[in-house]
């Protein structure tokens, strides 16, 4: 069993906290969404392997650690996902990005795909899929079996975001994936939108309604 984390942490308390408030600006929002990606991103690549190097520094040469060569990606979910890649990259700088575009059927509210486009070596990559509001987690666990399915195996979901319900559903559809959490509400409205949320973070982070 893959493990759930639920961050704990202050600066994401504070945050998150800024951008629930629906007086926030899209400009604020959109700066402070890649400063959480930042942080989850830092808990989610804590188990990333290191090597041994030498260098030498202004004094000595000395022993020191770079990552053991890992190749990574990040794989936004669009069009929110969008909203933090540059808070992972700003992280991990060398991965590659892929997208996948998926938007929820407001009838149905399932995920309906009309887009994906990854890097070719994909499969052998550590891949960071990354979208700011897990609700029911159709999208997130159709985007994951999506990578899967194309042969990417080793899967860490991010987001910003998330009610129980969809939480139950990553658990119960990807028992194999990582997921990385900022903050655990307390559960859907009848339109499938997280309460007490923040709204439509696509909306909220390019300005659109």
């Amino acid at each position: 069993m893959a493990k759930t984390v639920i961050m704990d942490h202050p600066l994401l308390k504070h945050k998150i906290s800024i951008i629930r408030k629906k007086d926030t600006s899209s400009k604020e929002f959109r700066e402070l969404v890649g400063e959480i990606a930042m942080l989850l991103c830092y808990e989610a690549t804590r188990d990333l392997k290191v090597c041994e190097i030498e260098i030498e520094t202004p004094i000595c040469r000395t022993t020191a650690w770079e990552l053991e060569g890992k190749k990574l990606a990040v794989i936004p979910i669009l069009r929110a996902g969008l909203g933090m890649v540059e808070g992972m990259l700003a992280m991990i700088p060398a991965a590659k990005v892929g997208h996948i575009g998926l938007y929820r059927d407001p009838e149905t509210l399932k995920p309906v795909e009309y887009y994906c486009k990854l890097p070719a070596d994909c499969g052998e990559r550590e891949t960071f899929v990354v979208d700011p509001m897990l609700a029911t987690g159709g999208s997130a666990s159709a985007a994951i079996t999506m990578l899967k399915e194309k042969g990417v195996r080793k899967i860490h979901f991010l987001c910003v975001l998330a009610a129980p319900e969809g939480l139950e559903k990553m658990r119960r559809e990807h028992p194999d994936v990582d997921i990385y959490v900022g903050a655990l509400d307390e559960r859907l409205n009848d339109h499938g939108y997280i309460v007490p949320g923040l709204g439509d973070a696509g909306d909220r982070i390019f300005g659109t309604k």
